[in-house]
């Protein structure tokens, strides 16, 4: 077992979603992320009337179309029940959705690009600190593995160019860093995808909007379907 893991705790939860859908979701979540595996994407299609595949090229092909993410994946107000406090972070990383928690089983809802397969994790965090055009540097697991990335092992000045965008939340476990960040992106067409190295990917307009309210010590509950966490509950 990991050194440092606290308790676990376990509950059981009805999320209910824009339009009146609900579902029933099982939280086992511990104080340290825990890797998980993450599930392919899928939209609505409207006129197929039917739930179709959603992945990298299709997005591609969809964002140079109409130079923004599926309706999907907009930043909007939904009903959410929770009996986490206002201004609690909760992903949900299966379904690509980050919600920001208002009073009156509200959440503003932004769409999110996760983990691609094995980068996937769920555990409760924080954001440790907040940084506006933040500078990038890889981590030494990317820098071995990634020939672009290893050209910025001393670190990559904030700007347009940044893979992390405009703004960054660095979340933090027990006062350290955890490696993942919320930031925002230089591919905003791979929103609602399975793409990053483990980190939670927003639009910069989006991220921006989240920055403004988010303070340091927000709490930050991250849910995957397949981490190892969920054994024996």
């Amino acid at each position: 077992m990991i050194s440092g893991i606290a308790s676990v705790l376990s509950r059981l939860r009805r999320v209910s979603w824009l339009g009146g859908r609900s579902k029933w979701v099982l939280v086992a979540l511990t104080a340290l992320a825990v890797p998980a595996f993450a599930i392919e994407t899928q939209i609505y299609d409207a006129k197929k009337g039917k739930w179709v595949n959603y992945d990298q090229r299709t997005a591609v092909k969809l964002y140079r179309k109409t130079g923004q993410a599926p309706e999907d994946f907009r930043r909007q107000v939904v009903t959410f029940r929770t009996a986490e406090e206002p201004g609690t972070i909760i992903i949900d990383g299966d379904k690509h959705y980050l919600y920001y928690v208002l009073p009156n089983f509200q959440a503003i809802r932004y769409g999110i690009g996760v983990g691609r397969d094995g980068f996937g994790w769920a555990g409760i965090v924080e954001v440790g600190r907040k940084a506006e055009w933040p500078r990038w540097t890889p981590p030494a697991e990317m820098v071995a593995r990634d020939p672009n990335a290893a050209k910025w092992k001393d670190g990559m000045p904030g700007g347009p160019d940044n893979p992390l965008g405009a703004r960054a939340m660095y979340l933090y476990v027990g006062g350290q860093d955890s490696i993942y960040r919320i930031h925002g992106t230089t591919q905003p067409w791979s929103i609602g995808l399975n793409i990053s190295s483990g980190c939670i990917r927003m639009i910069n307009e989006d991220v921006i909007d989240l920055y403004d309210r988010v303070k340091v010590g927000t709490r930050v509950i991250v849910l995957m379907q397949g981490a190892a966490l969920y054994k024996g509950v």
